[in-house]
This record gives C-alpha cells, structure tokens and sequence, in this order.
C-alpha cells in the first residue's frame, strides 16, 4: 500500500503546490489517486492556512476530498502541535461532526493512549506512530496495540544510515511483540527514498508526498505531489539494490 501525504505542516513557501483549502485538497487527492496512491494522509487548514482540528475545518475538507474520491481512506494528524493544541485536542476530535477513516497518533506525545482510546470509540481507525526505540516499547504494553489499523515507523533521523539503524530496532522489537498489525515505514527529507526503498524490500507499506519531503530520487524538487507518487512507483520496478540516485527520471 501507498499513501500520499499531500501537506502536513509545509506551507506555500516550502513548495508553490502546496494543497490547503478543501478544494486544493481534494483536486490533490484526485491526482494522487490517479497516480496510484491508495490512502491518503492530510492536515486540514483553517482560514489563515495553520492547522487545525476544529470541527468546522475538519468536515469541509473531508467532504470536498470524498466528493472526488469517495472510495478512498483519508487519515488525519492529531500531532500535539496543531490547533487547538496540547489536550484541547481531545475536545476537538470529540466534536467532530465528518470523520476520517483514521488517524494517526504519535507515541511520543503524553495524551497519545487517551488519544487513540478516543479515537477507537468513535470507530476511527489508528495508525500509531513510533518515532523510536521508547516509542515501540510505550505503545506495545498498550492495551489498545492490537487494536490499531497499523503502525507507522517514522524516522526523523537526517543521516539515512541512523535513520535506517532506528527503523531496523523498531521493527525488531515489534517482531518479538507479535501484534500481527500492518506496518508502513517512511522517512522525512533526507530519508525519504532510502526509507522507502528499505520499506520495499521488506515488504512493508510505503508512504510519499509533500508533509515528507519535496525531491524527486535524483534530487530534483517534484512538480507535485502526483509526480512523488509516480516516482515511488518507478522506483518500485527497480531491482532493490539499485541507489535512489541511480533511479532514471519518469518520462513525461
């Protein structure tokens, strides 16, 4: 599986294409969509462009994206960082009138078994996101564990090499947990091809887009994020010991 996540915190001056408002959003999705990706990830914005998780900005985006993808997942951020911020994020998602398919809660944060206990009893699904070796032991002793769609190793790390060590320690204490829950690996910037390569070859669900970086596999910035999506899957007919820089670039 492939997801596109179409903006996280970026902004405009991060890239020009950058999608925020619902109808950005949801011509994104489509393009995406038509590239291949099969889920979607995405931070709805409010009015100024900040993210947020107020009910009023929520619904809007998902129902513009449902209106042109209708049979697509789309997951939502709930990190600690976006509007309104620390617990008031609790309240927010309890009044939230459209759902997501699911969201995604990182280990890292203090309210992170609140938030995915909440989150399950609305019948929202939880991509539970481990940034490191703590974060894989604090979500498996969770009663909820099992219960999560699937688990994202996200690597923060910018040296591929300690970026690739982390994920390889995450992965190997999951093994011994037996949760028999999806697994997606990505990386952030400099680790975004290395990350997804190493996802590939072991068979692991991908995720690729604007929120994690804005390069193409030979360094060039991507027009957009449908020509991200394009290039994860050039990349995935290439033989796995191939570099990401050798990749040749995507006719057209």
């Amino acid at each position: 599986m492939l997801q596109a996540c179409l903006n996280g915190a970026r902004d405009r001056a991060f890239h020009a294409y950058t999608p925020l408002t619902p109808a950005e959003l949801a011509a994104d999705a489509a393009a995406v969509v038509a590239a291949g990706a099969s889920e979607l990830h995405l931070h709805p914005r409010d009015a100024s462009g900040a993210e947020t998780l107020d009910p009023a900005a929520v619904a809007p985006a998902l129902e513009a994206i449902r209106a042109r993808v209708p049979d697509v997942p789309i997951g939502l951020s709930t990190h600690a960082g976006i509007a309104p911020g620390g617990a008031a994020r609790l309240k927010a998602v309890k009044g939230w009138t459209v759902l997501p398919d699911y969201v995604s809660v990182n280990l890292i944060e203090d309210d992170a078994p609140e938030m995915i206990a909440l989150a399950l009893s609305r019948g929202i699904g939880v991509e539970a996101g481990l940034w490191s070796v703590a974060d894989t032991e604090r979500f498996i002793a969770l009663p909820e564990a099992k219960k999560c769609l699937r688990i994202l190793i996200e690597i923060n790390e910018q040296d591929v090499d300690e970026g690739l060590a982390v994920a390889a320690a995450i992965r190997k204490l999951l093994a011994r947990a037996s949760l028999d829950v999806p697994v997606l690996q990505h990386g952030y910037d400099a680790t975004v091809w290395p990350l997804y390569q190493d996802a590939l070859m072991r068979g692991l669900d991908g995720r690729i887009g604007l929120e994690d970086g804005k390069h193409l596999p030979d360094g060039s910035e991507a027009a957009d994020n449908a020509a991200l999506i394009k290039a994860a899957f050039r990349l995935a007919r290439v033989p796995p010991n191939l570099p990401p820089e050798a990749v040749p670039p995507l006719a057209g």
